[in-house]
């Protein structure tokens, strides 16, 4: 496995830990994530911002890793994200597109269907 792979399997891994700080020194100073459904965030400060405030409400989370591959600095990592929001579990099929620089994510897209997130979280009728 190349260092590019390990990077982010060890950054997925990071995830279960819900430590914004953690999370933000695996990208470059003025690294992008860009979660589809929203805008794009740079650099470090407003990426930490960010996660912070995605993590809110998540007790535990967990990201199997169902394909993951790499050409290049590129690396894309199929998921399947299980997370706690409070009480209520959300299993959030994803794709992450990272593109790395010396070690470091410099971009990172996340597509997924924000529906299924959303309608896990609606109080059953």
């Amino acid at each position: 496995m190349d260092q590019n792979e390990q990077t982010i399997r060890d950054f997925i891994a990071a995830w279960s830990r819900l430590d914004p700080d953690e999370l933000v020194a695996f990208f470059t100073e003025d690294g992008t994530y860009h979660n589809m459904p929203a805008r794009p965030v740079t650099g470090r400060e407003n990426l930490r911002g960010f996660i912070t405030g995605f993590l809110r409400g998540w007790t535990s989370t967990e990201w199997d890793v169902l394909t993951l591959m790499s050409r290049g600095d590129t690396v894309i990592a199929e998921r399947l994200d299980r997370t706690m929001v409070g009480a209520v579990a959300v299993d959030l099929p994803c794709c992450g597109v990272f593109e790395m620089q010396d070690g470091k994510i410099k971009v990172w897209r996340d597509y997924f269907d924000l529906a299924t997130y959303t309608r896990a979280l609606q109080p059953a009728t």
